[in-house]
């Protein structure tokens, strides 16, 4: 009797064990299901209908496609499941039941409201997945295995979750699959539970939306961050996603400047939410930052952020818990990370991680580089340092002394450069465009003026500012744009006549090409409505022209005149498409083949495809203050955007120009005048060597710009220019630049020294010491034996002069000067002493480094200066010892 109670003790205490790890382990039932699935995830005949299984607590929701054929590659479908439960319960566990060989990825929404309850709807279009606002919970591609969340840690959803559907939507890549025309059942089972979970789980998503990779370009970065305003998160898992150019993603918290991992992969292995570094949490302040590595190498054109296959996607998902107190199930970052906070993002974020065939089969590890994957990659990682041009601080000034003599101007309403990288003014001379210059149809009302009778179109030397060459007399009524094409043309728009214009450079005037009926405003392919600027291709010869004040379209014509297209004004989001409000300026970008709109009134730069016209990019500023008057482009780097804004009834923001990083858009300086203000900054040019020229309408003049490592504030004293520019010369042939010195204005001033003969640095040497009332005394014999021969005239002629104004009774007197031999030599030439610039007299020694005196500015040319105005601390100043030289 005692045996069989023993026994039946002993049976019902393991029916009671096995029930209680049903209960406590719902996984192993999943599990054995998913074995089977996994088989064939497609095979929608094995599947058991969509149902629910439940116990006291637990139970699992199987959400599968109802057996769909996908009609074409890169198609979205979406299906809805009703929450099947009336309280609060909680996600513990995803588990996929998909392949990649159908199935491109897969996401898991929560909503309140799906767009469609009926069997499945094609969510790619305009249509998408939930009426109300869609929290991802979910993402699964590349044959991810299954995610287990931590202990205590749910996704809510049910009664007070905001979340009463959840809505399978999945990405269906190439229809090649479906050749057989079998339906696919693909799909998720979630584990949940009912009892309260003490965190809930969230995604916060990072995403960039305007990343643009060209073809064949090594490297291209995506950055993304967003300042983290909330309750702590603490990241458990994250999960990347790109298409094919990918390479590496890496997510950071930045804290008090200091970036921390919280995880990165390559987009390549299969992907899965993979463990987060433990010791990373998330509190407000924090700055959340991404990057994706991608390459353009083996593409012949550009990719674009997308959503099919040959598009690209930039994804960084954090999965996180926090308090349920605080819960919020998803976050998301969309804005482009500064190139100022991306400087220091760590190394280990540009090394792709090597995907072998054992990375492929080991599924959850944490994606470290090892030592040998950093070494095989060391020269994509110098290739993408490489690329990180202008993080040198390289501010522009102005040249206040250029030009240095009066270029009598009018209006400028256009500049240029031609082959010779001289620059090309446009300007209006006595004409002016007034409030009576046009009636209400465009046309031109003073005709009676007759054309503009001065040289319009003036040849400067980019250097001195003096003009090389005039023509366009007679010509104009009211110039507005001009360019220059490889044959030394110029291309120009008139708003009066209504025309565009080619004409040669020859000094004949010659008009090759006339678009447009004089004086006849229009908007068909013949006519325009006071045009404003035209761009060259460079290679193909098409011309484009932007109309303008009275139409808003942007025509392409060939290079003979013909009529090509026209098109209007682009946008990511056609429903929100705002149309051209004044085209003002164009700039062709050759390495990018695009044309660059400043749409003026809208406060906007947008770039197009060349030869499709396709919408690229729009950059818009606050700092615009809602207008763009100008740009002008340099290949440099990544590409630079330069642009000058204008004044705006609606926004208050100072004139002034901008150097923009075309691919961040971010804004890496901004200059203006220091003597005159802008007026009316019109338009914009830039020269190989970086300075840059600004028309200016109001003021009606030009400026000059460089950047301040090369244009110094040291004041002439009276030098003469051409003393100045002499000296100048002789320094670059015996000073190397500086090693710090950046950017092309760098290469050309050692390609100026190297190209400078042997020769001639001694002669200019030996002139300098015949010019300088000192001897070298550690010249040796043969200076002091000249400095004698020259000074013996010389004291006979002042001997001379005693004896004369001695017989004449002490008319005259010779003063003897704190420094006689540089006075009478300042007098020769015509100024006092202070005309000798001590700058350049150290430079002109062995062993003195030019610290200081780098390209001598020579600002205030244009104001003569007395003995009197050379004060006490200029001098100390120039006569202050030379710095030490370096001992590199």
């Amino acid at each position: 009797m005692m045996g069989v109670l023993v026994l039946s003790v002993v049976v019902l205490a393991f029916i009671c064990h096995s029930h209680s790890l049903e209960i406590q382990n719902p996984l192993y039932r999943s599990k054995r299901f998913q074995e089977n699935v996994l088989l064939d995830p497609s095979n929608c005949a094995s599947r058991p209908e969509q149902q629910v299984i439940t116990n006291s607590h637990n139970f699992s929701v199987d959400i599968r496609m109802p057996g769909v054929t996908p009609s074409g590659s890169d198609t979205y479908l979406c299906m809805s499941f009703p929450v099947p439960t009336s309280r609060d319960a909680y996600i513990v566990d995803f588990i996929p039941h998909a392949s990649m060989n159908t199935v491109h990825h897969m996401l898991l929404f929560g909503c309140q409201t799906p767009v469609s309850t009926s069997t499945y709807w094609d969510c790619g279009s305009a249509q998408g997945t939930c009426e109300d606002e869609a929290s991802i919970m979910y993402a699964w591609a590349r044959n991810a295995p299954p995610t287990k969340l931590p202990k205590d840690v749910g996704f809510k959803v049910g009664r007070n979750s905001g979340m009463s559907y959840f809505v399978l939507q999945i990405h269906y890549g190439d229809v090649s699959a479906f050749r057989d025309h079998h339906r696919d059942c693909s799909g998720l089972t979630l584990r949940m539970t009912s009892k309260p979970q003490p965190f809930i789980a969230g995604i916060y998503l990072l995403m960039s939306v305007d990343t643009v990779i060209l073809p064949g370009k090594r490297v291209t970065n995506a950055d993304i961050a967003c300042d983290y305003a909330s309750y702590p998160i603490y990241p458990f898992a994250f999960r990347t996603h790109t298409h094919h150019l990918g390479k590496v993603v890496s997510g950071y918290r930045i804290r008090d400047g200091k970036w921390s991992l919280i995880g990165r992969q390559s987009p390549q292995l299969p992907q899965a939410f993979y463990p987060a570094n433990k010791e990373v949490n998330v509190k407000y302040g924090d700055t959340i930052a991404a990057r994706c590595v991608f390459t353009g190498e083996g593409r012949t054109s550009k990719t674009y952020i997308g959503g099919t296959s040959d598009d690209e996607m930039c994804n960084f998902y954090v999965m996180y818990y926090m308090d349920s107190k605080h819960a919020i199930p998803y976050m998301n970052c969309m804005e482009t990370g500064s190139k100022e906070l991306f400087q220091h993002i760590p190394a280990e974020a540009n090394v792709p991680i090597v995907v072998s065939p054992a990375h492929m089969n080991s599924m959850m590890h944490m994606g470290h580089s090892t030592h040998s994957d950093l070494q095989d990659n060391r020269s994509l990682l110098d290739a993408n340092k490489a690329e990180q041009v202008l993080d040198e601080d390289n501010h522009l000034e102005e040249v206040s002394s250029w030009p240095q003599s009066s270029l009598q101007l009018g209006q400028v309403s256009g500049l240029a450069l031609d082959s010779d990288s001289n620059l090309v003014i446009f300007h209006r001379g006595d004409h002016h465009w007034g409030a009576n210059s046009f009636n209400s149809q465009a046309r031109y009302q003073q005709r009676s003026l007759g054309p503009i009778q001065q040289s319009t179109i003036l040849v400067v030397d980019p250097a001195k500012g003096n003009i090389l060459k005039a023509s366009g007399r007679n010509m104009f009524y009211l110039p507005h744009g001009i360019t220059t094409d490889k044959d030394n043309n110029y291309w120009v728009t008139d708003v009066a006549l209504h025309q565009v214009l080619k004409v040669s450079s020859d000094g004949r005037d010659s008009v090759l090409l006339a678009l447009g009926e004089a004086f006849t405003p229009g908007s068909d392919s013949n006519h325009f409505c006071q045009p404003t600027d035209v761009a060259v291709d460079t290679a193909t010869g098409n011309i484009f022209v932007s109309d303008g004040y009275c139409n808003a379209r942007i025509l392409k014509f060939s290079a003979d005149g013909k009529y090509l297209s026209e098109w209007g004004a682009g946008s990511s989001d056609r429903r929100r498409r705002v149309p051209f409000r004044i085209p003002h300026s164009l700039v062709f970008l050759p390495d990018k083949r695009e044309v660059c709109v400043a749409d003026r009134e809208n406060g906007r730069i947008q770039c197009f495809m060349a030869e499709t016209e396709e919408f690229v990019k729009e950059i818009k500023k606050e700092e615009f203050g809602g207008e763009v008057f100008a740009i002008t482009y340099s290949p440099a780097g990544d590409g630079l955007i330069f642009a000058v804004n204008g004044e705006s009834p609606y926004h208050s923001a100072p004139l002034r120009g901008f150097v923009i990083n075309y691919s961040t858009k971010d804004i890496l300086d901004t200059f203006s005048p220091k003597k005159k203000e802008f007026k009316m900054p019109h338009d914009i040019v830039v020269t190989k060597d970086g300075s840059v020229f600004v028309g200016d309408v109001g003021s009606k003049a030009v400026f000059k710009f460089t950047t301040e490592k090369f244009h110094r504030s040291v004041k002439k004293a009276g030098i003469e220019v051409q003393e100045l520019e002499e000296m100048e010369t002789f320094v670059q042939t015996k000073v190397r630049p500086e090693h710090n010195v950046s950017k092309t204005a760098a290469i050309q001033e050692k390609q100026t020294a190297a190209k400078q003969p042997r020769p001639q640095e001694e002669t200019k040497e030996e002139e300098k010491k015949k010019n300088t009332a000192k001897a070298n005394r550690e010249g040796g014999v043969l200076p002091a034996i000249i400095t004698t021969l020259l000074l013996i005239p010389l004291v006979v002629v002042v001997s001379i002069g005693a004896f004369i104004c001695w017989r004449r009774n002490n008319r005259c007197e010779v003063k003897t000067e704190p420094s006689s031999v540089g006075g009478i030599l300042g007098k020769i030439r015509g100024k006092a002493v202070g005309s000798l610039n001590l700058g350049n007299f150290f430079a002109s020694h062995k062993g003195y480094n030019r610290q200081g005196f780098d390209q001598l500015s020579t600002e205030g040319s244009d104001q003569e200066r007395n003995d009197e105005d050379s004060s006490d601390s200029e001098n100390e100043e120039y006569s202050a010892l030379p710095p030490p030289q370096s001992s590199s």
